[in-house]
């Protein structure tokens, strides 16, 4: 997300596992680009990527994407119990009080793990609380990413499988700069650009785009 409420697709890439060091190779990748500042980074709850932020990115927030969170969560306990614990997480999101409280009641009822999965991310699910509220319902999720996600299999899936990596670039890397181009030309902002960006740092989107040349 650019400050000017633009959305763009910086970089993309294959690897094994999302690793702290394949998050830092990336993260590298766009400092040599230009990019010098991140204000939040938005993910689920892999350790790999917080941790390669703070050391690529000193002073930028993160935040826990709250689908994820829930997910998470209602992998520690019965399926029996999912529909009532998902209703009151979603209750207790903007409330980390009321979510710790939430975290020692599922303690004191045997779910252990769903509690301590709880206090693990609790500290990054208010984050996008430090923008203007009307940025909060976009930004305190991956929602946007699961969809390009979403829309780059469907029209992967009829190839089957690729004969290299250099193969699966060229169709990915081409479907996710037409993606980006579209966000970018059709002139619609996804944040509002009458909202004052005070936390942002207007340079900080100032750095060379992704271009079309694959291996």
């Amino acid at each position: 997300m650019r400050t000017d409420g633009y959305r763009e697709i910086f970089a993309f890439s294959i690897a094994d596992a999302e690793h702290e060091l394949t998050w830092e190779g990336i993260f590298s990748d766009l400092k040599e680009r230009g990019l010098n500042k991140v204000d939040l980074i938005i993910s689920d709850g892999h350790p790999g990527i917080q941790t390669a932020a703070e050391t690529m990115f000193p002073g930028s927030s993160w935040q826990m994407c709250h689908v994820h969170f829930i997910r998470a969560v209602l992998r520690k306990v019965p399926r029996k119990y999912h529909k009532e614990i998902a209703e009151t997480l979603k209750e207790c999101l903007s409330d980390s009080h009321r979510l710790q409280e939430f975290a020692v009641q599922l303690n004191e009822r045997g779910l252990a793990r769903a509690a301590d999965t709880i206090h693990r991310f609790n500290h990054g699910l208010i984050n996008y609380r430090a923008f203007p509220p009307e940025f909060w319902k976009k930004i305190r999720t991956t929602n946007l990413l699961e969809r390009v996600n979403k829309e780059l299999k469907r029209r992967t899936r009829k190839i089957g499988a690729f004969s290299n990596d250099a193969s699966l670039l060229r169709l990915a890397g081409s479907i996710l700069i037409d993606i980006s181009e579209e966000w970018i030309t059709t002139g619609n902002r996804y944040l509002s650009a009458k909202s004052a960006m005070n936390s942002l740092d207007i340079g900080a989107a100032d750095f060379t785009p992704i271009e079309r040349h694959y291996p």
